[in-house]
């Protein structure tokens, strides 16, 4: 995965979803080997965001679109950032 992906999560202190969601990013992002730019951002700090997203924590966005909320699994993660990369039909990693 060549392609440079943006990864943003709407997240707030004392979310145990957010971290969750965190850790699953970061390890779909090393499996991969992709290379990514994980963002993290505090909605409590903004009120728009607050308003935007405030029920839906944590918000995972890739490539400035919407892709999950609330949760998502390593293996949905990994189907939607191929097919948001263009890598949808290569098969697994090579050696």
């Amino acid at each position: 995965m060549d392609q440079l992906v943006a990864l943003t999560i709407y997240t707030r202190p004392g979310c145990h979803l957010c971290q969750e969601m965190k850790a699953i990013v970061e390890r779909v992002v090393s499996d991969l080997r992709a290379t990514a730019r994980i963002e993290e951002i505090n909605i409590a700090d903004d009120p728009d965001l607050e308003e935007r997203y405030g029920s839906e924590i944590p918000v995972l966005l890739v490539n400035g679109r919407k892709a999950a909320k609330y949760r998502v699994s390593e293996q949905e993660l990994t189907r939607i950032l191929r097919s948001r990369t263009g890598e949808a039909g290569r098969a697994g990693g090579a050696g």
